[in-house]
């Protein structure tokens, strides 16, 4: 066994089998999608940029989760789209590491980032007066670079307990990208102490966050309900319910694709999920923070007139 194992030069990514009809029209469709999550981001980080009244902590914390969402689908959707015009579907052993680094930092930035965000929206609704003392520019340039160092430096442990691995037999992945879970399966060696890391930065990225979270809802929860005014009420309400959306939707999927035991009759499930996350995540974000938000669409029509009369 010792003498078969080496190092690779590539990786096959079984994908979804589909017909070579069906890749074309996936080739169509996806494109479409990847444009319109770089645009709507990119909509969203300009307008708070460019209009002074979004230079607030909500706002600027926004603008790192737009370039999260845009950086996590560049990271892995440019390749498949690749694989799906060219009709193969291999990737270098060096693109496939690096892509497991950018996925899997990005990710645990965005958790991250949701975090912060909810932390920001508890001192403004239960600390209301504190709340420009609390949440300065220093404190949360300080939580924002946190965030990406915290997120690049886990994922840097991930991949180096991964290139330490031997790959001696059929390099086939079964994934669409180079998801760290599935490329661990093609490995010769003993596996348990990435399977150890990786549900421990689990806990700590998911479960720890997300308990704090709900805490910190709780008792947003009750200051809302303790407010007088009923449009105060309202717009509090309105602020949180957003944010506990994009929360739910990204919490749910990590969860099930990193803390549930393997099996492989979800391999495919989760293969789904995976594309589901890649490619409309990164579009609820604007949708659900535009739509919903007064001042975000406040700040794209004064944006739009100025544009105008120039």
């Amino acid at each position: 066994m010792e003498g078969n194992q080496s190092w690779i030069a590539e990786f096959i990514l079984v994908g979804f089998q589909l017909s070579e009809e069906m890749e074309l029209l996936l080739f169509i469709i996806f494109p479409l999608l990847y444009t319109f999550n770089l645009l709507a981001n990119g909509m969203i980080f300009r307008l708070i940029c460019l209009d002074p009244r979004l230079h607030s902590p909500m706002y600027y914390f926004l603008s790192h989760l737009a370039i999260t969402d845009i950086s996590y689908a560049s990271s892995n959707l440019p390749h498949m789209l690749e694989n799906l015009m060219k009709h193969k579907k291999t990737i270098s052993f060096f693109s496939c590491s690096m892509q497991m680094v950018f996925c899997l930092a990005f990710a645990s930035v965005e958790c991250l980032i949701l975090v912060v965000m909810s932390y920001d929206r508890y001192v403004a609704i239960c600390h209301l007066l504190q709340y420009t003392a609390i949440m300065n520019w220093r404190v949360c340039t300080v939580l924002a670079i946190a965030s990406w160092v915290c997120g690049f430096s886990m994922a840097l442990v991930q991949v180096s307990l991964f290139l330490r691995l031997p790959f001696c037999g059929p390099q086939k992945v079964n994934h669409f990208f180079c998801e760290i879970r599935s490329v661990l399966k093609v490995a010769c060696g003993e596996t348990w102490i990435n399977d150890i890391f990786l549900f421990a930065e689990g806990v700590f990225i998911l479960v720890g966050p997300l308990s704090l979270m709900l805490v910190s809802y709780v008792h947003i929860l009750w200051a809302i309900l303790k407010i007088q005014s009923k449009e105060g009420r309202k717009k509090a309400f309105s602020t949180c319910s957003s944010h506990l959306c994009v929360v739910g939707f990204y919490f749910g999927i990590a969860m099930v694709v990193y803390l549930v035991p393997e099996s492989s009759q979800r391999d495919e499930q989760k293969k789904i999920l995976f594309l589901f996350y890649t490619l409309f995540n990164p579009l609820l974000n604007p949708l659900v923070y535009s739509l919903r938000n007064a001042q975000v669409k406040a700040a794209f029509h004064r944006v739009f007139q100025k544009q105008r009369t120039m």
